[in-house]
């Protein structure tokens, strides 16, 4: 291609509402332009390297067994209510209505679509095991979409779905599609971790998420000293905290903490610390309240919360329940005498070993002190259950070793999803000895504009992006630097016999200086620049830089085209050599 008639729109200036380099790069090389908040337009540049990335993930895919269909973006909205995701998803989930009257919904993902197909194709066991995918947009009314296309309200994504007889049949699916990812991430030039994760709104048994460690990921890697395990935060343990040696205190004390809703502000009124504060959190489970009791410097975390309440659907409990289950203003709630007015109560480890606490009086502007947990509240009872449900934090251990922390983007998650979603939408086959069953399901995600911005942030320097050839928008970018007919003619001549070597290469063929075209090009993180120039021109070579690296070396005019072909088969085989 032709830079003069490729739109590639580069721009020095940092765009105002990027806040991080992936976002920044992805504008200011021309990869991409906002449409509207969380939308985004892929020009040409942008588009090559989403369709590099689509057919790395197809091939892989393919390789594996699986089939590919499309699935339809608008679903019927009685699926999800069927699946009772509608509650689940909440205002994330867009949804309309049609002419017709009838709800829709615009697919954030698409457990409801591939299961209601299965229900309606797979009869017999001997159609098991099945497997089948797509690649297709996907939507989510984000609140606040950020971070450019790692947190947008429109994206593309890789979802597949396999269905199965047994757990034999599921977890060999599993591992298989779990291979496949290594193997796509891999070629895509990503280094990542791999981490036992929740499978939160998906449901079932078990679930890996793939994540690319980086300073600006939204996900928290939570790993062992040691390196052995590894989880992301929501499925995080944590060893109980040593318990507190008993204190002789005398009876609860009210103290007058006026407009202290806050941890900080009752802190400061009752001076104690955050983590000798009782923070008691209401959420709702149908009509129901949840109480749940953390310390002041820990945070709950809802993940294992529904992990405890067997997977059905809690959410935090609005102002009105909050008030009339507490009598009290938001911020004011605490365990003394409210745990029998509650569905159920979780007591995290780290508040049942406190010797003595201040807490919430369930009375507006007031806390009280000597909180003595098992004495003021019960840390036993029918609805009463001490674990495990808050965050790892700085710290804590697990099994005895100390728990890291570093952050990462989630590029791919896999999950066993068991019968929860075949029960629901009725998705039944007949087996060998003539008995209906539900198939269990595997779940396959993969984000493709992540894989995109994963390899933005990890790769890249004060010029530019430094891109992974198997999915850079060019291999080689050829740059005249200069106007003389022998010095374009030279890069002409390049350009042709890379063509007809099938690499793919841009020529900068622009009536522009030649650091204008060197920035641009270090800009689009283009592995490989060949540059013409007239003084090397005059000794029979032309000059070859690795966008990686900053040393530069010359090759002979009539062999370098050649030379650097055999270059980016080296660097592409060495990214698909598989290794798993």
């Amino acid at each position: 291609m032709r830079y003069s008639q490729t739109l590639i729109p580069t721009v020095k200036e940092v765009p105002a509402d990027a806040e991080i380099i992936s976002h920044q790069l992805m504008i200011r090389a021309g990869l991409m332009r906002k449409l509207a908040s969380g939308t985004y337009i892929y020009l040409p540049a942008g588009q090559r390297m989403l369709a590099k990335v689509i057919q790395i993930v197809r091939e892989e895919m393919n390789r594996t067994g699986a089939q590919e269909i499309i699935m339809p973006v608008v679903q019927p909205l009685e699926l999800w209510q069927q699946t009772g995701r509608e509650v689940d998803y909440g205002e994330t989930l867009g949804k309309f209505i049609d002419r017709h009257g009838r709800g829709n919904v615009l697919s954030p993902t698409a457990e409801e679509g591939f299961t209601f197909l299965a229900a309606n194709e797979i009869k017999s066991y001997k159609q098991l095991p099945m497997n089948l995918y797509q690649i297709n947009t996907k939507y989510r009314d984000e609140f606040r979409p950020r971070f450019g296309v790692l947190r947008s309200r429109e994206f593309i994504m890789k979802d597949a779905y396999s269905f199965h007889a047994n757990e034999e049949c599921l977890h060999k699916t599993y591992m298989n599609m779990y291979c496949a990812y290594c193997r796509v991430f891999e070629r895509c030039g990503l280094e990542y971790v791999i981490v036992l994760a929740e499978s939160g709104e998906m449901g079932g048994s078990g679930s890996h998420q793939f994540t690319v460690p980086c300073a600006n990921g939204e996900d928290i890697i939570v790993y062992t000293a040691d390196d052995k395990q590894a989880w992301n935060i929501e499925k995080a343990p944590v060893d109980p905290l040593p318990k507190q040696p008993p204190a002789q205190v005398g009876p609860v004390e009210d103290f007058y903490t006026p407009r202290a809703g806050k941890i900080e502000d009752a802190c400061a009124y009752m001076k104690v610390k955050p983590h000798q504060l009782i923070k008691t959190l209401v959420y709702k489970c149908g009509e129901g309240a949840i109480l749940a009791m953390v310390r002041g410097d820990h945070e709950v975390n809802p993940e294992k919360l529904t992990r405890l309440m067997d997977g059905v659907h809690i959410e935090m409990a609005d102002e009105a329940m909050i008030v009339e289950l507490t009598k009290a203003a938001v911020g004011f709630a605490g365990p003394v005498g409210l745990c029998d007015k509650a569905a159920r109560v979780f007591i995290d480890h780290g508040v049942a070993g406190l010797a003595v606490g201040a807490t919430g009086a369930n009375r507006t502007d007031y806390h009280i002190m000597n909180v003595v947990p098992g004495r003021d509240f019960p840390l036993e009872g029918a609805n009463i259950q001490v674990a495990d449900i808050r965050n790892a934090v700085e710290g804590d251990t697990y099994e005895g070793k100390k728990l890291l922390f570093k952050r990462g983007i989630e590029v791919g998650q896999v999950f066993k999803l068991g019968d929860k979603y075949t029960r629901k939408l009725e998705s039944r086959y007949v087996d060998a000895d003539g008995r209906e069953k539900y198939p269990l399901m595997g779940c396959y995600g993969i984000g493709i504009n992540r894989i995109i911005a994963s390899a933005v942030e990890i790769g890249h320097d004060e010029n530019g992006m430094i891109l992974p050839i198997t999915i850079a928008p060019w291999e080689v970018i050829v740059t005249p630097a200069g106007q003389e007919a022998d010095v374009i003619a030279a890069a002409e001549n390049i350009y042709s016999e890379l063509l007809a070597e099938g690499v793919e290469v841009l020529l900068d063929d622009r009536d522009a200086r030649g650091g204008v075209k060197f920035k641009d090009a270090d800009l689009l993180g283009i592995p490989i620049r060949i540059t013409v120039g007239k003084k090397t021109l005059a000794e029979g070579k032309a000059e070859c830089k690795l966008r990686s690296e900053s040393d530069r070396t010359t090759l002979p005019i009539s062999s370098a085209a050649g030379e650097v072909a055999r270059r980016v088969k080296a660097l592409k085989a060495k990214l698909n050599e598989p290794k798993r």
